[in-house]
């Protein structure tokens, strides 16, 4: 999806913490090598370690294929070898950096006003809480924000945005219940547009049982929001719950044919030790991972830092 105009230079990102570590844990290759690394033995790089790293790589939900480029690049000139705990940490880290390092970039803020974000995700993947929280940033950052809560079928999302709303001294947007998501973004397009809105965020249904009305649902608020602005929605945000792991997977290719999804989100990266699942995303959709939810306060929305991650993931000291 093209953007409408180059970022603008002079509105950066919004000023939240550069990097939110993950939750404190051992990481994977804990239950390999054990916690206490200093003082345990070098071990020789060969096929059998090889395959027990594969094997926890796999178990953390980073997928065949990705566990194995992983694992091979690692082995590449260091067969043989004698590697102490820590360096066969350092080394699977700078593989997992390696393919998250190109992915890794904030959401785009262009000079193009009102921003249309259009947000999308199943129920439950945190889609409500990222909107509330990117909403609270961008406002804290000088932005003008409007949100339109879409999922008008789920008065507790409407109703979790409306606190977001007032929590964050940000518009929301409401239809009544089971009304045509559709008109409600238009509205909000003209509320956006009247306001002088730098960003509007619109909510959207996440019932993925009938994906033919879905995909009608989203392709009915897109066609509406272009008659204001044809290069609209400026951005489309896949919501992911890190928690359910490989199934992320199936989400992002459902979606990308739902809607024409421009970047992701992975929420709730603090509650699982199974965040491999971000890496297999990196290594087989390319998609720019702008955010990282690792936990409920506003600042818990963060940028997604790959150095952080990969040390976080295989349970580096570094």
């Amino acid at each position: 999806q093209e953007a409408p105009d180059t970022p603008a230079a002079d509105t950066p990102a919004p000023g939240v913490p550069a990097s939110a570590p993950l939750a404190e844990r051992p990481g994977f290759l804990g239950r390999l090598f054990g916690r206490g690394e200093s003082a345990a033995p070098r071990r020789v790089l060969d096929d059998a370690m090889i395959e027990s790293l594969e094997e926890l790589l796999i178990q953390a939900d980073m997928g065949v294929e990705t566990a194995l480029r992983v694992t091979a690049n690692l082995a590449e000139g260091r067969m043989g070898r004698r590697l102490s705990v820590a360096e066969i940490k350092g080394l699977l880290a700078a593989e997992i950096a390696r393919i998250m390092d190109p992915v890794a970039r904030p959401l785009p803020i262009y000079a193009k006003t009102p921003q249309v974000v259009l947000v999308v995700g199943v129920n439950g993947s945190g889609k409500t809480t990222t909107i509330g929280k990117l909403a609270s940033q961008f406002r804290a950052a000088g932005k003008k924000v409007v949100i339109a809560a879409g999922d008008t079928f789920r008065a507790a999302a409407v109703e979790q945005l409306q606190v977001w709303g007032t929590r964050a001294g940000v518009p929301v947007l409401t239809a009544p219940e089971g009304s045509d998501p559709a008109s409600l973004a238009f509205d909000a397009m003209d509320r956006a547009e009247r306001d002088g809105a730098d960003l509007l965020l619109i909510d959207t249904a996440g019932r993925l049982q009938n994906r033919q009305d879905l995909m009608e649902e989203l392709a009915k608020i897109v066609r509406v929001i272009r008659k204001k602005d044809a290069s609209a929605p400026h951005n489309t945000l896949l919501v992911l719950d890190a928690t359910t792991g490989q199934n992320a997977i199936s989400q992002v290719e459902i979606f990308r044919k739902l809607a024409d999804v421009s970047g992701l989100v992975m929420t709730k990266l603090d509650g699982t030790a199974k965040g491999g699942v971000l890496v297999a995303l990196a290594d087989r959709f390319g998609l720019p991972i702008h955010a990282i939810g690792v936990g409920e306060q506003i600042d818990d929305l963060a940028p997604f830092d790959p150095q952080d991650f990969a040390r976080a993931l295989v349970g580096s000291e570094d």
